[in-house]
């Protein structure tokens, strides 16, 4: 089922995310909808609190990475999808990289976010594995962003204060659902919106 991504300006996006417990009912019905509303808007990344879930998971399938023929390091994530249950990023390391960024949540808006180009990170995945693995380059930059959700942050939290206040009337726009998006979105204090 294709559900509503919640929109900037709700307060769920800003709420460090709770720990799941294994038996979390509806756990594997809400990832694979995860995955399906992921799909259906063309993101390469969603967090359970862009959904409306104050809960500590995400979701990566970085495959429409792969459709770019000219960059190697696209190539190298095109079959690159995981899900992370109560992840904690123990390192971040490497070079400061400059990429630009986009969310779900924050449409049309695009700004350039600097991260380490390496993670090491520890997670659960869907068959509640415990993993410890290291990341880097498009990988890294997927998880940093997504792990920045279940933490209460966007990555406009990274942009410098000027470029912040440039951003403000098309952030309030978005908040009162003024923008033109191809998938369904949950306004706040709006009903759902495709």
């Amino acid at each position: 089922m294709i559900l509503p991504i919640v929109a900037y300006g709700d307060p769920v996006l800003k709420r460090r995310g709770e720990e799941i417990e294994q038996d979390h009912e509806g756990l594997q019905e809400l990832i694979d909808n995860m995955f399906e509303t992921m799909r259906e808007a063309q993101g390469v990344g969603l967090a359970a609190p862009q959904i409306g879930q104050s809960i500590r998971l995400f979701i990566v399938d970085a495959s429409p990475f792969g459709e770019d023929d000219e960059d190697p390091e696209a190539q190298k994530v095109s079959d690159f999808k995981e899900v992370f249950i109560n992840a904690e990023i123990i390192e971040n390391f490497g070079e400061p990289w400059v990429f630009q960024e986009g969310c779900l949540s924050i449409p049309t808006i695009r700004e350039d976010v600097t991260r380490e180009d390496k993670i090491k990170i520890r997670y659960y995945d869907r068959e509640w594995n415990l993993k410890e693995a290291e990341f880097d380059g498009y990988a890294a930059r997927i998880i940093q962003h997504e792990y920045d959700h279940i933490e209460g942050i966007l990555f406009t939290d990274h942009l410098k204060p000027l470029k912040k206040r440039f951003l403000k009337k098309k952030l309030n726009e978005i908040s009162k659902g003024n923008v033109d998006v191809n998938y369904r979105m949950k306004f706040p204090a709006q009903k759902v919106r495709r």
